[in-house]
């Protein structure tokens, strides 16, 4: 009954084998890149780009992306050695169990539940509030108490449950959905670089990295775990902006970690996951890189929107319509999160109920779509409520948090699972093996200690249920202790042909 028992790669790969638990394997590499494209390029690129700008960083917020860039490509090698070695569902928490033990794969399973689950009900609300937009400036106007901010909003609903349904049909008639929405959102997203262009004045890139400034502290449980603890007093603008800004935009970034619990659908996941995980960070990149260079340049930093910077800039030069495509194409991409934020979710829950940590009768597959139709079921109508009905805007940060400590384990596991099971055949290595490894550990540290204290404290909240629920239900319960699984050195149990 140790806590830190651990699931072997043989195992894990042993139980994709039962013919009741089956996923179907039907995606490639370049489902996987699309798939990481369209949960990375959402709100992000729409707000986050103009907020940062003119807060902390000026036309310097370029700079920003590349820092955060590098900081989520050290994070990515490691998923992506990963999930080549041990090509099953559940990313970082399947990665855990192999490396570091029981204990820590529940702690990471349980922060990636809250990560998705508010995730994908916080985009949902951030897209009703970008249809809103949309129809409002084409003269439709949706009733208050029943939509973005009201009583109940109606659209954030609709849209959870329509995606709950297509993602409960199949992971590959999801992708399909998933890969026209996607070139809807490139589509904008080009397009605003290319439009923008033509309004770009290079005046406004004076000074590209504007000269540091005090600013007004945070205080209280608002105010950064680092500040409190060591009573710096924060600036803005300068290199220590270009680093506020690498911690703020960060954000943009995250979900590439997702395409990892789709290992177990992939057909050839040694070679493909890596091509996936890293291809969509370094598309992701490039798009933000280029984005950030034009708002800046056709609007000065000091008169960004922070809310809406894109479109705005366009509203700023008297191109109101341009506005208006912005706005369809922020409705578009923003499904594309949601959708797999709520198949990442699914994923995540149906490995914790196969290893029997949560109830196993969750982790049912369809016979027909060979999908966890149950688990399908359950995600889409909490996260469809939780959108609907609750104001999750003070919880953002709490996805972060959980998407950073799960980054920093499996930061530490790549190099455990390289010292403990060095004969692993493995599609990607990690190159210079400890030492990024190690790198990418300290920076996602580094980035946790800049959320609020306030996320802290909720963070440790949720983490005190989950060891109540652990050690309750999961420990007693789990596969690896009750041996209620295939082993992996007897003849496997033969099931129907996978398609």
């Amino acid at each position: 009954m140790s806590l830190f028992r651990t699931k072997s790669v043989e195992q894990s790969i042993a139980d994709t084998d039962e013919p009741e638990f089956r996923l179907k394997k039907s995606l490639s590499a370049l489902d996987l890149t699309v798939f990481g494209v369209g949960v990375v390029i959402g709100a992000g690129i729409f707000t986050l780009t103009g907020r940062a700008a003119h807060d902390v960083a000026g036309p310097a917020i370029v700079l920003s992306f590349v820092v955060a860039a590098i900081a989520c490509a050290l994070a990515a090698m490691c998923y992506a050695e990963f999930a080549s070695t041990v090509p099953v569902s559940g990313s970082a928490y399947t990665f855990s169990y192999a490396s570091l033990g029981e204990l820590f794969a529940w702690i990471i399973g349980w922060d990636l539940i809250l990560e998705m689950f508010l995730g994908a009900s916080v985009v949902a609300q951030g897209w009703s509030a970008y249809l809103g937009a949309f129809l409002g400036q084409l003269g439709i106007v949706l009733p208050p108490e029943l939509s973005y901010g009201g009583v109940v909003d109606i659209p954030a609903v609709l849209l959870v449950l329509v995606l709950g349904g297509l993602m409960t049909l199949g992971i590959k008639e999801s992708l399909r959905v998933n890969l026209v929405l996607v070139a809807v959102k490139l589509f904008i997203v080009l397009f605003v670089i290319i439009a923008g262009l033509m309004f770009v004045n290079p005046a406004n890139y004076q000074p590209f990295i504007p000269a540091s400034e005090p600013t007004e502290a945070a205080s209280g449980l608002t105010q950064p775990l680092l500040q409190f603890l060591s009573g710096l007093e924060p600036a803005t603008f300068g290199v220590g902006g270009i680093l506020a800004g690498a911690a703020l935009v960060f954000f943009a970034y995250i979900g590439f970690d997702v395409v990892a619990t789709t290992a177990e659908e992939t057909k050839k996941p040694q070679r493909d996951m890596p091509i996936g995980i890293i291809a969509s960070l370094v598309i992701c990149t490039i798009l933000y890189c280029a984005v950030a260079l034009v708002v800046t340049g056709m609007v000065s930093y000091r008169d960004l929107d922070p809310a809406a910077a894109l479109a705005n800039a366009f509203v700023y030069h008297g191109q109101g319509w341009m506005a208006t495509v912005i706005s369809a194409g922020a409705v578009a991409g923003l499904t594309t999160v949601v959708l797999t934020l709520l198949i990442g979710a699914t994923r995540i829950i149906f490995a914790m109920s196969r290893d029997g940590l949560l109830p196993q009768r969750l982790a049912k597959v369809h016979p027909r779509f060979r999908t966890p139709w149950v688990i399908s079921i359950v995600v889409t109508v909490i996260v469809a409520v939780v959108a609907g009905v609750t104001p999750v805007g003070v919880l953002e940060e709490m996805v972060n948090i959980g998407t950073l400590s799960a980054f920093v384990l499996v930061s530490i596991g790549v190099i455990v699972l390289r010292r403990t099971r060095p004969d692993l055949k493995r599609g990607f290595r990690v190159p210079w093996s400890p030492v990024l490894p190690i790198v990418s550990a300290l920076v996602c540290t580094y980035l946790m200690l800049n959320l609020s204290v306030e996320t802290w404290l909720r963070f440790l909240i949720w983490l005190a249920l989950g060891f109540a629920i652990y050690f309750a239900y999961s420990r007693r319960h789990a596969r690896l202790g009750t041996g209620d699984f295939l082993d992996p050195s007897k003849p496997r149990v033969v099931g129907p042909p996978r398609r």
